[in-house]
């Protein structure tokens, strides 16, 4: 709660929660809606969001002078669009899971929280409604932190029901902390994919004045509607600013900022295509095209084994966690090697050395895969002495595959098949996560 000295403040003015004011002094003068307090705040600033939809916050002093402009009317809420169909346009369906793109400011505790609902989103934007005839599938509203396989599972299942039932394209909007997780999950679940499906989400919630939200929607929107892609891809920011967004593939993507708005790049990959501000299509490499991929229903292999782990190496880690993970069932492993894919195998002390501990692993039947924490750039078992060693060990070298990709990707080979036969696919190309070659471009590391 708001301090004695602002509740009796508010309330010699008549002010209550949600009303609109002007408050004035020697130093301020400022217009905008009484916020409530948020419990982790200094109970003497009064919170105001501001007609730009940020929040200020003003200490209070005797100096200080409000006066009502509007009183609030009703509950305070979010509206929310009213979906018409227009059969006339390309029809697309919106899977909404929750993340940052379907949240607001949480006033208890000043942060964000999943609560808007997909017509609320759809409400800011009503240009989406103009590129495609949206329906909404409201399948859970959660953080992508909290979201597992089984939630991949679902998106999956929904996105194939979809698009066999005529869907042109698909919409997943989601969080972004475990996004480039989902959309490698979506890439190897869907088999047969015969149009595109748009992951995107946002890195600022969508009641703040610098939100990417509703950009990142149209522009999502209008791949699904337009393109002739016939892949699973990220669409976000491709720069800070509200230029335009890239359309990245699933297997090939990582969040590579906490916080700016372009977070999401391309790895070891360029952009399948742009969208610009006038919602223009330009296409920049190879991808898979809806009249090239098969006419066969979209079958969700949404199998996925649970008990793999990502493991990183790093100077002074301890072997035992691979003896851990093979004591408690684990089926596979995927290591974050430094460099070109190495971990500790010529130490001067035995107990830091790795390479009796993944042998054993191996011998208990756990398939073993190898990436790069480095993240640009490939594996290679045949560079240097200590590569050599380890190649020996029966490890997978996983070529240019981000970690966290070979890790869903491993998951869900052994869900779907045995051991063996995962193993084999492991380092082969299954959808687009593995380049022949890698083509160097600057852009790659901005």
């Amino acid at each position: 709660m708001y301090s004695s000295e602002i509740n009796d403040f508010l309330n010699k003015g008549g002010i209550s929660v949600g009303d609109k004011v002007k408050i004035e002094s020697d130093d301020v003068n400022i217009e905008g809606e009484i916020m409530p307090k948020t419990e982790v705040g200094n109970p003497d600033t009064l919170v105001i969001k501001l007609e730009n939809g940020y929040n200020v916050g003003i200490a209070y002093s005797s100096e200080l002078r409000i006066s009502l402009l509007n009183k609030r009317k009703g509950k305070i809420e979010f509206p929310k669009a009213k979906i018409r169909p227009n059969k006339d346009l390309p029809s697309v369906e919106l899977i909404y899971t929750g993340g940052t793109i379907g949240s607001k400011v949480d006033y208890k505790t000043g942060g964000v929280y999943m609560l808007t609902k997909p017509e609320e989103l759809l409400y800011e934007v009503p240009e989406v409604s103009e590129i495609a005839n949206i329906s909404i599938s409201n399948l859970f509203n959660i953080a992508s932190e909290d979201m597992s396989f089984h939630e991949w599972q679902k998106i999956a299942e929904q996105a194939a029901k979809s698009l066999n039932k005529g869907a042109r394209g698909a919409i997943v909007t989601i969080g972004t902390d475990t996004m480039h997780y989902a959309s490698a999950a979506l890439s190897f679940m869907l088999k047969n994919l015969n149009a595109p499906v748009v992951l995107t989400g946002a890195q600022r919630s969508s009641d703040r004045g610098s939100s990417d939200a509703f950009f990142n929607l149209k522009a999502a929107a209008k791949i699904a509607a337009s393109s002739d892609i016939a892949e699973v891809g990220i669409c976000m920011h491709s720069s800070s600013s509200d230029d335009r967004c890239h359309f990245i593939r699933g297997t090939h993507v990582r969040k590579m900022h906490t916080s700016r708005r372009d977070a999401f790049r391309p790895i070891n990959n360029r952009p399948i295509a742009f969208v610009d501000q006038k919602l223009n299509i330009t296409y920049k490499d190879d991808y898979a095209k809806i009249e090239a991929r098969p006419k066969e229903k979209v079958e969700a292999m949404t199998r996925f084994e649970s008990k793999v782990a990502l493991v990183g190496i790093y100077p002074n880690s301890d072997p035992a966690i691979l003896d851990f993970h093979v004591s408690r069932g684990c089926k596979g492993i995927i290591l974050e090697g430094t460099g070109l894919g190495h971990a500790p195998v010529s130490t001067i002390h035995d107990e830091l050395n790795w390479l009796n501990s993944i042998k054993a692993a191996v011998d208990a039947g756990v398939v073993v895969g190898m990436t790069s924490q480095c993240i640009y750039g490939r594996v290679n078992p045949n560079v240097y002495r200590n590569l050599r060693i380890l190649s020996t060990s029966g490890v997978v070298y996983c070529e240019d595959m981000t970690p966290e990709t070979a890790y869903v990707k491993l998951g869900w080979l052994l869900g779907n098949y045995n051991a063996e036969r995962a193993k084999d696919m492991l380092n082969k190309d299954i959808r687009g996560e593995i380049t022949k070659r890698i083509e160097f471009d600057e852009n790659f590391l901005v």
